[in-house]
């Protein structure tokens, strides 16, 4: 049965499409055969995000309300015929078709569930946690979706929770103002004198900049071993994939050392993705 006071009455799928994020989402890489199942992914996780980010909600409401999106990918609740609770039956049946475990969805809503209770974070450790659910399921979503063997998973969640990083570096402003929420540990902030709410301003202080690439040391870490990732990736189209993303994330992590993403939001161009392509072509046989 479906129960009005877990889905609410209101469908909160945003009109953010694959187009608004910084990395590929089901580009042209990956084969046409497999570009459905990725999509069927990314769907479900847009919505789950807009979920958690739904300033309408509770956090007991966003809470209930991706718990029984879990429950639906797992088979043991039915979805109301609204769109945002679809996205879940639909990777279900995705899910099921091609063997991918369920928990490659499933761990995705619990990294939304910190989300809706966690504003702070004090360590890197904690940061890394969050990573675990809400960043490196999508590779091993990927990696399992192609047949790939296991020695591809730790190269995979590096190179996630690096893009994972990065993304809260890009958005350290809009997350504070909008959400109320700072991934950048809180006694590092101390450390160097600056407050949360300085990521407000029109650019980074110092000390801020020293969290900042404090931050990027770490996550120059993470690439380096995500760079193995593409040598261990059999299938040929998402070897390529895998290439692109890693060479997109170690030149963002390097334009983020050189800009300042308060005062200007820092991303990928077109002329970065062109190179990040460039660099793939190596992986092509």
């Amino acid at each position: 049965m479906n129960d009005a006071s877990v889905w609410g009455v209101k469908d909160v799928t945003s009109a953010k499409g694959a187009a608004d994020e910084n990395f590929p989402v089901g580009s042209f890489l990956i084969s046409r055969r497999m570009r459905p199942h990725v999509h069927a992914y990314y769907n479900f996780a847009r919505v789950i995000d807009d979920m958690v980010d739904n300033a309408d909600l509770t956090s007991a409401q966003k809470i209930a309300r991706l718990r029984a999106m879990g429950e639906v990918i797992r088979g043991e609740r039915e979805a109301p015929q609204r769109a945002d609770a679809q996205t879940a039956v639909t990777l279900r049946r995705h899910l099921l078709e091609t063997r991918v475990p369920l928990e490659t969805a499933t761990d995705l809503i619990e990294a939304f569930c910190i989300d809706a209770v966690k504003n702070r974070y004090e360590t890197w450790e904690e940061l890394l946690h969050y990573c675990r659910y809400s960043a490196n399921p999508v590779g091993h979503f990927l990696l399992r979706l192609h047949g790939e063997d296991e020695d591809t998973l730790a190269p995979s969640d590096a190179l996630c929770s690096a893009l994972q990083v990065l993304n809260h570096l890009q958005d350290a402003a809009s997350d504070l103002k909008v959400l109320d929420r700072c991934y950048l540990p809180q006694p590092w902030l101390a450390e160097e004198g600056v407050r949360t709410e300085d990521v407000l301003l029109v650019r980074s202080k110092p000390g801020l900049k020293r969290v900042f690439d404090r931050l990027l040391d770490r996550v120059d870490e993470l690439n380096a071993q995500a760079r193995r990732l593409p040598d261990l990736v059999r299938d040929r189209r998402m070897r390529l994939e895998a290439a692109v993303i890693v060479a997109l994330s170690h030149r963002l992590a390097e334009r983020l050392r050189h800009e300042d993403p308060i005062a200007d939001r820092v991303k990928p161009t077109r002329g970065d993705g062109l190179r990040a392509l460039a660099w793939s072509a190596r992986y092509i046989v």
